[in-house]
């Protein structure tokens, strides 16, 4: 075992994470879930979603059989939906076909990629893997004083791997970068490869990694019809390809005309509306800016609730598959009585 090894399992055995909740099973399924959720999310974030999850669908078989609405409602907060939604359909494969035991074989199934089946393979089957999420990448960076090409990351990764204790080591390069070799404010003295970092003794530690030059995101608008009748509101299904696709969301209001939108087209007719304070959403690779009109309904018909589209009351509107922005909405309307304005803000 190499001296950077060594150093990070001996660590790993006095300092490292030992509480959370997915650590200490060599079940597949619970491994899987755990990575899967821990995709560009905090530990904190992920440790209550992780815990509901696992309340509902305590095996892979509960999991394939619940209906995608199902997995995205508790999914609902935690971000990045297209991943809800490929744990659904990689859950069915695997109680088809049971799960793969190899990392290659792992990053077949949806939404599982290099580093995430590395990680599962050696926690759940003790396999010689290297992974390369960021927070690796940023320890072997500043360790080693690696620039440039993400390939040369991966050759060192899989030079270092230690031929025994994987599983200690790789949890090891997590916790390392996640509490001690922090991006912003890294923990030096606490390092146990302090020693033998090259970005330390050249004082570059602030440099490496090479910060991607950020391009400023694009702005999108979009505004909301919240269409309310009797303590109801109506939503839309969106569809799967997309942003937030298989959630529940208030359909989208035309450019004008919103009233003869929404008798012709919804089955409703307004009352009186009145446009609430915007909501900023941020993706990704865009930021929404969401504007809300609240509408009350005086009528509707029965296409109102045509296949796409729901009824429901408040309260059980808060806790169905909905986008935070859309909750937010919810949560709002259920505590403020928001008296509508006149009927001319819907034009």
């Amino acid at each position: 075992m190499s001296s950077f090894a060594s150093a990070l399992v001996k660590w790993q055995t006095e300092h490292g994470r030992r509480e959370l909740p997915w650590q200490g099973t060599r079940d597949p399924y619970r491994v899987w879930l755990s990575e899967v959720m821990l995709q560009q999310t905090q530990v904190s974030t992920v440790v209550p979603y992780y815990e509901r999850f696992l309340k509902s669908f305590p095996t892979v078989e509960a999991l394939a059989s619940a209906s995608e609405e199902d997995v995205l409602k508790l999914w609902a907060g935690l971000g990045y939906y297209a991943r809800g939604r490929n744990l659904h359909a990689a859950a069915r494969i695997i109680a088809e076909k049971g799960f793969p035991s190899s990392a290659a074989a792992i990053a077949e199934l949806p939404g599982v990629g290099r580093s995430t089946a590395a990680a599962i393979a050696a926690f759940a089957f003790g396999e010689r893997a290297a992974i390369l999420d960021g927070n690796v990448k940023r320890v072997l960076a500043r360790c080693f004083a690696v620039e440039g090409a993400e390939e040369a990351l991966w050759r060192l990764a899989e030079r270092l791997l230690p031929r025994k204790r994987i599983e200690t080591y790789t949890q090891a390069l997590m916790d390392l970068g996640a509490t001690v070799c922090n991006r912003h404010k890294p923990r030096c003295d606490a390092c146990p490869v302090a020693k033998q970092c090259i970005a330390r003794k050249q004082d570059r530690v602030h440099e490496l990694p090479a910060a991607r030059r950020g391009k400023p995101l694009p702005q999108r608008s979009v505004a909301w019809l919240v269409l309310r009748h009797k303590g109801e509101v109506l939503l839309e299904k969106r569809p799967a390809p997309g942003i937030w696709g298989g959630l529940w969301s208030f359909p989208e209001a035309p450019a004008r005309n919103i009233e003869s939108y929404c008798r012709t087209s919804l089955g409703c007719e307004l009352k009186a509306t009145k446009r609430l304070a915007a909501l900023e959403h941020g993706f990704t690779h865009f930021r929404l800016r969401i504007r809300p009109l609240l509408c009350d309904v005086a009528s509707r018909a029965p296409r109102a609730a045509a296949p796409g589209r729901l009824w429901i009351n408040l309260e059980d509107a808060a806790q169905a598959a909905v986008p935070a922005p859309v909750r937010t909405l919810i949560v709002s309307l259920s505590k403020s009585s928001y008296p509508p304005a006149s009927r001319a803000a819907a034009n």
